[in-house]
């Protein structure tokens, strides 16, 4: 990948992560809105939000590049370390439901929401991870899977610790739409068909 590839990767990624939140916060708080100066203030807060997520979103991708690459030379094999990631996979949408049910279980929300989170997550990574084995190859679906949900949860703990569902909303939405153009267009740029 060159600089101008990088360039356009990290600018299109900002966007995303800026309008996706504009998006959500505007359905969330549109009541909030009482004239033209506070609809172009929340805008002007939401897109920066957006874009702080985003860059989050581009450094834990560029963590998990590297990570996966020290997970090939360390297991020696594909298939290993697919398994490696599987298990670590399973831990964290486990957690994310355990400690979430434990730090927020007296706060009054029904026990689903607790289940949902993790579940929602995994599916919407396995649909992205099916899009990108789609275009790729086979080999590209637990890494996907595993970036999808457990790096995304790993950015996504500062908001968690909070448990306001407005934050999470606002955060949430920006990493998933950031983490998914990445890992979907990577492949694009480096020209790699089958990589």
């Amino acid at each position: 990948m060159n600089i101008k590839k990088w360039i356009y990767l990290f600018f299109t990624t900002l966007f995303i992560g800026g309008l996706s939140s504009v998006v959500v916060g505007l359905l969330l708080r549109w009541q909030d809105i009482n004239d033209a100066s506070s609809f172009f203030v929340m805008i002007a807060w939401l897109m920066g939000f957006g874009f702080i997520f985003s860059i989050i979103s581009q450094m834990g991708y560029f963590a998990y590049l590297t990570i996966h690459r020290f997970g090939l030379g360390i297991f020696k094999s594909v298939k290993l370390w697919s398994w490696v990631q599987l298990l670590v996979l399973a831990f964290v949408v486990f957690d994310l439901f355990y400690l979430r049910y434990i730090a927020f279980k007296d706060s009054g929300l029904p026990f689903w929401n607790y289940l949902f989170v993790p579940l929602a997550l995994l599916a919407i990574g396995a649909l992205v991870a099916y899009i990108k084995m789609k275009e790729t190859n086979k080999a590209a679906f637990v890494p996907t899977l595993f970036f999808m949900v457990a790096v995304t949860t790993i950015e996504w703990i500062p908001v968690l610790k909070q448990g306001e569902p407005l934050w999470l909303w606002l955060s949430i939405v920006p990493l998933l739409a950031c983490n998914a153009w990445q890992i979907l267009i990577l492949h694009r740029l480096i020209d790699k068909k089958k990589s």
